[in-house]
């Protein structure tokens, strides 16, 4: 495995990219939102991963706000982003970007009245993360202001962009002496099989090192018993095959510019060798996995957020993400 920069070129974003979102369909990464030192944007700009060029497309429909730290997930060519915020304001609408026509809808707004609501809405919120499963997106965490949560909803999307619902999950932990994840942001959750793999974030005091499993079927929490402990907030987490990469992130002390391997089946870390000259340490960057390289998209470092795009190739490990035919197991 191989780091280099990617030698992009293009319409780029005119400004650095911290706590955006970046959603890969088929070889164009959509980034959207982020902010930099001063402002949050509500842009979207293309990524074509086998040219390296960006541009910036026109859209249309109702615009998001500006919005930063909100997760942005893939459904039939269209990307859910939910909540996030600019500057002290949190949201918890949900805005839906139909990819192929460009056009931005809004079907559930934090500014309808409560008694006109047709669904309990979460509560506003960022830092949180999404994964789709049977039709419905699972938001679990994320800070509101004043607070970090643990919280689970659920948004059902099979009624269409007319019928959206939210819904609180209670969740169980496992066994008569089992715990929940503790509130948390800034973590990173993936969707393994029916299998929710939630990996560190911070409660805004700690930072933690914890492994957790949700299990989205039996709706039980597991806590993984790791040999290594690695602190991580603000990290990226990318499925590869049977391995999450989880990329830079924050340990509590010093932003990281190390890359993790997790096993999915042995569910430990492992060591990789990667050549090559890594990004610089950071973190609130994105990352996809494109074919047979991962991108890692800015970031920021407590002083310079980045505007900068970093590419692993997976070289002699390209056969990974081919790795189809694992399970989990939690037993």
């Amino acid at each position: 495995m191989h780091w280099s920069r990617a030698p992009v070129f293009g319409h780029m974003p005119p400004h650095g990219l911290r706590a955006h979102s970046v959603t890969l369909i088929d070889n164009m990464a959509w980034l959207f939102g982020g902010c930099d030192d001063h402002s949050s944007w509500r842009d979207v700009f293309c990524f074509n991963t086998e040219t390296m060029q960006w541009t910036h497309p026109t859209v249309r429909g109702e615009l998001p706000r500006p919005c930063r730290a909100h997760t942005a997930t893939l459904v039939d060519r269209k990307i859910y982003v939910l909540g996030g915020g600019e500057a002290e304001v949190y949201y918890n609408d949900v805005y839906v970007f139909d990819t192929v026509t460009r056009t931005w809808y809004h079907p559930l707004s934090s500014a309808t009245p409560e008694e006109e609501r047709t669904c309990a809405y979460p509560p506003p919120r960022r830092a949180h993360t999404s994964v789709l499963y049977k039709n419905k997106l699972w938001v679990f965490g994320g800070g509101n202001g004043s607070r970090a949560l643990n919280d689970l909803w659920t948004l059902d999307l099979s009624g269409g962009l007319d019928n959206l619902r939210w819904e609180a999950v209670e969740t169980h932990a496992y066994g008569p002496n089992g715990k929940k994840p503790s509130p948390r942001g800034y973590h990173t959750s993936n969707l393994i099989g029916n299998i929710m793999v939630v990996v560190g974030g911070s409660d805004g005091w700690g930072c933690f090192s914890d492994v957790w499993c949700l299990n989205l079927d039996t709706l039980v929490w597991l806590s993984i018993k790791v040999h290594e402990n690695y602190k991580r907030l603000s990290h990226t987490a990318t499925q590869v095959g049977s391995y999450l990469f989880i990329y830079g992130g924050h340990d509590g002390v010093n932003y990281m510019q190390d890359m993790l391997l997790f096993n999915l089946v042995s569910l430990q870390f492992e060591p990789r060798p990667i050549a090559g000259k890594p990004p610089s340490a950071r973190g609130y960057h994105a990352a996809c996995l494109a074919d047979s390289r991962l991108f890692i998209f800015g970031g920021f470092n407590g002083i310079e957020v980045f505007e900068d795009v970093h590419l692993l190739d997976l070289a002699g490990a390209a056969y990974l993400p081919q790795v189809t035919s694992f399970r989990l197991d939690l037993e």
